[in-house]
């Protein structure tokens, strides 16, 4: 009789082939064909509203009561022209996914189609039943979301969805959007100020964005043959196969033929929903791949990643697929990032980490790249926090993922114009051809794109025009780590500003002061630039040598939303006030313990009521050949050692086990007082950390390591 894992491949191995046929020959002629965009309100709204929407788009003014009536019914008309007949406001809580509540169009005492201009500015979810860190009580139910202008309203799946913000009754921010928009617009006002030293024609600066985005794809029979990828979207237990990644054969090979069908049928539906989607590969593992976009405004690529996600797996579902988008789904092979690529735009068109021929140009592109790399150096600590969760603690430093140390990367060439810089205060300037400010000595050499070579251990590291910070976890939202990042180069710059005109109020001339301030940043910020192998084991000593910060765990990691400088950070910047971010130190913290309890379940499960009656209906079999063998009158001392090494892993297995259940039921009192005390106490989260995270590793080492035989291979799941 077969096995329903051998039932689940006999179904992964005779999957027909979903046809995929895209709606026109050219994707220009749907690519967002399913948005509210520019182009539809300039066709549908009057000159004058159309023009007071832009201005909400551009400068954030607020929208009145007339003219969003005029909007939404604009936006009815077009909905219900393309059969829709809900809409709802789309949100991003603190759950990292995205939320929806569906109201229908339809006005049963009227009889006919209704949205009203309120409907689509502002609705009422329940606060309390999102993660809210104590800012909410289960009685304090009251919340708003309120319409984004700046972001696209999109048609999915028959519904009209509008991209919203979600803050709570008393104001505070419930959401990844809300800080997220108010640090581009702290990047954006510190970002100028430096601009106009340059040039007094930039007005405004908006944060660029380009989301590579991993994942793995394993048939969903297969899928729901394993409880562990489904309660934790990673195999507990489990013995690598003979061949996994070690090949390299995998990396940008021939892509399957159902995933590529699978990645076409996506790749469309994200084109209607005006997803700029350019990029389709094989990733390192075994039935990893990725996807990336063309780089868009940070807001509308971050909503863009997120509703992409959703796709996938709405997509995968038709293809009897099952996309995973934790970081490190099976052991002994690559995980899964989120690579964020980011840069700042200026309204005059000018990317400034663009190296240009104009010295000038190269003066300004110098200053963005100091300011950005000091400020990952004065908040190491903050940005490793930013990408800290529990699934991402599998993947950071594994040999195969940037490692938790934070560095810059900045490439030879970048180097040396900083370190020449630095010593000798040499830069060319607009002063006529071939003319050079000489604060030192010598000619630096000039910048040029992509002259230098790539390094994909750094986990922030510049590639030319852009920084990537790669350390992202895959199933991340963006919105967090991009937060940080804008903030803290926004602080820097404001410090900066500061201290150039401290230079020029003391008789410096202009550009005399820039470089002055420069070489300073330089050299203090010199310890966080590294440009070699980010995965060596003389890294990590090196960068213990030079102070620099290794949290390996995400509780370690989270202790600097506690300190006063964070707080002090977010708060002048108005981007998160200290109850604010004490409520998310609270929901990070939280979320971790969460799923390390969903693991420790799941593995006990697995293990009392999968894996040991496995492992005693084999030590039965041998039982019958040891009896068979001695009734022959053989030797059996062979079968009986072999019962007696099962009958000490049993027994060692039960022990752990109850071990970890046990300590997690301890655990879980001192949570509930912490819990009633509105807060978890640093006793609580080292606990969690040393204690169960201990016991599940200790687990999870003990079931691979003596139980192998008996655990399917992870591997086995891949489609080939």
């Amino acid at each position: 009789m077969a096995t329903l894992r051998q039932k689940a491949l006999l179904m992964a191995t005779a999957r027909p082939r979903i046809a995929v046929t895209a709606p026109a020959p050219k994707i220009s002629d749907y690519f967002g064909s399913q948005i509210f965009g520019t182009k539809q309100m300039k066709e549908s709204l009057a000159p004058s509203i159309f023009k007071k929407v832009m201005e909400a788009i551009d400068k954030g003014t607020k929208i009145d009561p007339a003219t969003a009536e005029e909007i939404a019914s604009a936006v009815k008309v077009w909905a219900l022209s393309k059969g829709v007949t809900h809409y709802t406001h789309w949100f991003q809580p603190l759950t990292g996914s995205t939320a929806e509540k569906h109201d229908s169009f339809f006005d049963a005492h009227a009889g006919i189609e209704k949205f009203k201009g309120s409907a689509l500015v502002q609705q009422e979810p329940d606060a309390s039943s999102f993660p809210h860190g104590g800012i909410r009580s289960t009685f304090e139910a009251r919340g708003y979301t309120a319409w984004d202008p700046s972001s696209p309203i999109f048609i999915f799946e028959k519904t009209l969805c509008i991209p919203t913000i979600f803050v709570s009754y008393t104001g505070e921010a419930l959401d990844y959007k809300t800080p997220l928009l108010k640090s581009m617009e702290a990047v954006n006002s510190a970002a100028v100020e430096i601009c106009q030293l340059f040039d007094r024609n930039v007005r405004k600066v908006t944060p660029s964005l380009g989301v590579e985005q991993e994942y793995f794809v394993i048939d969903k029979a297969l899928y729901a043959t394993r409880p562990d990828l489904v309660m934790s979207g990673r195999t507990v237990f489990g013995h690598s196969p003979a061949r996994g990644q070690q090949l390299e054969d995998h990396y940008f090979g021939t892509i399957p033929t159902r995933v590529k069908d699978f990645m076409m049928d996506f790749e469309i539906e994200a084109h209607k929903l005006g997803i700029p989607v350019s990029t389709r590969h094989n990733e390192v593992a075994p039935g990893q791949f990725e996807v990336a976009p063309v780089f868009e405004e940070i807001n509308k690529a971050t909503d863009h990643n997120q509703l992409l996600m959703d796709i996938m797996d709405k997509v995968a579902e038709k293809h009897n697929l099952k996309v995973l988008f934790h970081e490190k789904p099976f052991a002994g092979v690559n995980g899964s990032g989120k690579h964020n690529n980011w840069s700042l735009i200026t309204d005059t068109g000018v990317n400034l980490f663009q190296p240009s021929n104009s010295a000038r140009e190269n003066l300004q592109f110098l200053t963005f790249v100091v300011a950005t790399t000091k400020a990952v150096y004065d908040y190491a600590d903050l940005l490793r926090a930013s990408i800290a969760s529990a699934n991402n603690d599998f993947r950071l430093g594994a040999n195969e993922a940037p490692p938790a140390i934070m560095s810059v990367f900045l490439g030879s060439t970048l180097s040396n114009v900083l370190d020449e810089l630095e010593k000798n205060g040499n830069i060319k300037i607009e002063k006529g051809d071939n003319m050079y400010m000489k604060l030192g000595i010598s000619k630096i050499p000039e910048i040029i794109l992509d002259n230098t070579d790539r390094n994909r251990t750094s986990p922030f590291a510049f590639t030319g025009n852009k920084f990537e910070f790669r350390a992202v976890g895959s199933s991340a939202n963006v919105a967090g780590p991009m937060t940080v990042l804008n903030v803290i180069v926004a602080e820097t710059l404001r410090t900066l500003a500061k201290d150039i005109e401290k230079e020029i109020s003391a008789g410096k001339e202009k550009k005399i002061a820039i470089v002055n301030v420069l070489r300073k940043y330089i050299k203090d910020s010199k310890k966080i630039r590294f440009e070699g192998d980010g995965y060596s084991e003389e890294w990590e000593k090196e960068a213990a040598k030079r102070g620099l910060s290794n949290k390996k765990s995400t509780p370690e990691a989270l202790d600097i939303y506690h300190d006063k400088k964070t707080a002090d950070l977010f708060n002048r910047h108005a981007v998160l006030n200290p109850k604010e971010l004490h409520a998310r130190h609270e929901i990070m913290l939280e979320n971790y313990i969460k799923k390390v309890q969903i693991e420790s379940r799941v593995m006990g499960d697995l293990a009392l009521n999968h894996i040991i009656p496995t492992a005693i209906q084999y030590q039965n079999k041998l039982i019958e050949n040891a009896n068979g063998l001695k009734g022959l009158g053989l030797d059996n001392k062979a079968a009986i050692e072999t019962i007696k090494e099962i009958s000490k892993h049993l027994e060692s297995l039960k022990l752990n086990v109850h071990a970890m259940i046990e300590e997690r039921k301890r655990l879980n009192k001192v949570e509930d007082v912490a819990e009633r005390a509105k807060g978890y106490s640093s006793a609580v989260k080292d606990a969690f950390f040393e204690k169960i995270r201990y016991a599940v590793d200790k687990l999870e080492l003990l079931v691979d390591d003596e139980f192998w035989p008996l655990v399917k291979y992870r591997e086995m799941l891949f489609i080939k």
